[in-house]
């Protein structure tokens, strides 16, 4: 079975209490959105690293790729983390993935305490692989190559993988609030979902967006006056607005701070990020 590596990037840089607060919520978010996607899977971590085994890889690399806090994902095949090993499951998953007269080169990365160095592991594998393929009449090109094969040992695990996808990163829902989102189209969905990604919980009022539910499986929607639900639990209120509406931003008047993030967006760049968010 291939185990899916979740990678985070910004977590990383908070101090080791809130990162483990932001860790364990990010756990949560990716267990709604797989179990709202109706996958099953088995979800275990360590340092740095979330680790998903599901039957239905495609499904849940779907998924993942829209959780909030996730950086990147990749699907790796795991084994043994000797230089033996790697250099045999190396070979073998080299086989499918190189063709007649390309080029490759083998990524590594390692973690933990090995007798060997990431060097070690680059010069070994790329022999195996080389060797492997040696019919096909491959290459090897460090700079610029056909195919990439990563290496990433870790403990007494190697991963290895060819392709990195990926997520929408920022920080996981649910640390840093909750915010209200007057959604009519699409430019204020944007907006909300900028919001999300800095860690917000989102409550709409007005239109369930598509996009919006895809990314928050437990998506609030306010079916009464969303003014009514602004206290010390509200933080701000969102909105699309722009450069071009600067007289109505102006007239918003709420009791918590409004923010529109897509003022200084133009539409060109808009509609790159709406087409990003898909």
């Amino acid at each position: 079975m291939s185990t899916i590596l979740i990678r985070y990037a910004e977590l990383g840089l908070k101090s080791r209490m809130v990162r483990r607060r932001f860790e364990n919520l990010l756990r949560d978010n990716i267990l709604s959105a797989l179990a709202k996607g109706r996958v099953e899977a088995l979800l275990h971590s360590d340092e740095g690293r979330f680790y998903v085994e599901a039957d239905d890889v495609d499904s849940a690399v779907t998924c993942l790729r829209r959780v909030f806090g996730v950086a990147s994902v990749s699907v790796a095949e795991t084994c043994g983390s000797s230089m033996e090993d790697i250099c045999e499951h190396a070979a073998a998953y080299s086989m499918s993935r190189l063709q007649p007269g390309q080029s490759f080169a083998v990524r590594p990365r390692r973690e933990g305490t090995h007798p060997y160095t990431s060097v070690d592991i680059g010069r070994n594998a790329g022999s195996a692989i080389y060797r492997a393929n040696e019919n096909l009449g491959i290459k090897v090109d460090l700079g610029s190559p056909d195919v990439e094969i990563f290496i990433e040992v870790r403990g007494p695990k190697a991963f290895i993988f060819d392709t990195y996808q990926d997520g929408p990163g920022g920080l996981p829902m649910g640390t840093q609030g909750k915010v209200i989102a007057f959604v009519k189209d699409d430019r204020d969905a944007l907006a909300a979902w900028m919001l999300m990604k800095r860690g917000c919980r989102i409550l709409v009022s007005g239109l369930a967006h598509p996009l919006l539910q895809a990314y928050d499986p437990d998506l609030k929607m306010l079916k009464d006056d969303a003014g009514l639900f602004i206290g010390d639990d509200v933080l701000g209120v969102v909105t699309g607005l722009g450069m071009d509406d600067f007289d109505a931003l102006k007239d918003i008047r709420f009791e918590v701070p409004v923010y529109a993030p897509l003022v200084g967006m133009d539409d060109e760049e808009i509609e790159r990020r709406l087409k990003e968010m898909v």
